[in-house]
């Protein structure tokens, strides 16, 4: 059933839409034809909602704004990804991709931050000097969405970018936090001992999910100024 189709229905008996897709064209497809507020909750291009939370958990745990901080990922150039470097684009951040040759984010992606002048982005494929001087370090399943065929290969590919607790440490500040969306392969893109850290945050950047969207619901339903 073509996306168009199903954005007429759903609008016609909801006030607002959420939809986790696939393809990110259905889901701008979706949103061209609804005639009420269409919400990204996940695309294979990117996870804008994940982001909000996460900035949300950054300035509760480190402070009243994000502006300034160093992300840094570990991992694959995926959805992710994409919406930190977004919001790049529109906050003064430092964000940092560290990941493997042939697995880069959106080289546009990242030319926009740079026009934008506000943030800045880095992609590297050295995780050790990327995290150096991280607020905070941010890890994700190394086969995302429809790559679980792809697993084993990965798993090699991405060995060396583990976020374990000597990478934890080579940011050189104790200080720095550790976030992932969820859920987690424990023993492979970070460890069970990261995890269950002081310097581990998820279970709150998981609940944060929760108010973060709740606030973007509250403001698609106009009841809020603009940001």
């Amino acid at each position: 059933e073509a996306a168009k189709d199903v954005a007429r229905v759903l609008a016609s008996m909801n006030e607002m839409v959420m939809a986790r897709l696939y393809a990110h064209s259905d889901m701008l497809e979706l949103a061209r034809y609804s005639d009420v507020p269409v919400i990204n909750g996940l695309t294979d291009y990117n996870h804008p909602c994940q982001i909000v939370a996460d900035a949300l958990t950054v300035e509760e745990v480190l402070g009243d704004t994000i502006d300034g901080k160093r992300i840094v990922y570990v991992g694959d150039g995926n959805n992710i990804v994409h919406s930190w470097i977004e919001l790049a684009a529109i906050a003064k951040i430092d964000f940092v991709c560290a990941c493997p040759e042939g697995f880069e984010p959106d080289a546009g992606l990242v030319a926009r931050v740079q026009a934008s002048g506000v943030g800045t982005v880095t992609v590297t494929h050295d995780p050790v000097a990327a995290v150096k001087g991280a607020d905070a370090i941010y890890a994700d399943v190394w086969a995302s969405m429809q790559q679980k065929e792809e697993a084993a290969m990965r798993e090699a590919v991405f060995a060396p970018f583990q976020v374990n607790e000597e990478l934890m440490a080579a940011s050189g500040k104790p200080s720095t936090i550790f976030l992932h969306c969820l859920p987690a392969e424990r023993g492979r893109e970070t460890t069970d001992g990261v995890m269950e850290s002081a310097q581990s945050h998820v279970f709150r950047q998981a609940e944060n999910r929760m108010h973060a969207q709740n606030a973007i619901m509250v403001y698609c339903a106009g009841a809020a100024p603009p940001p």
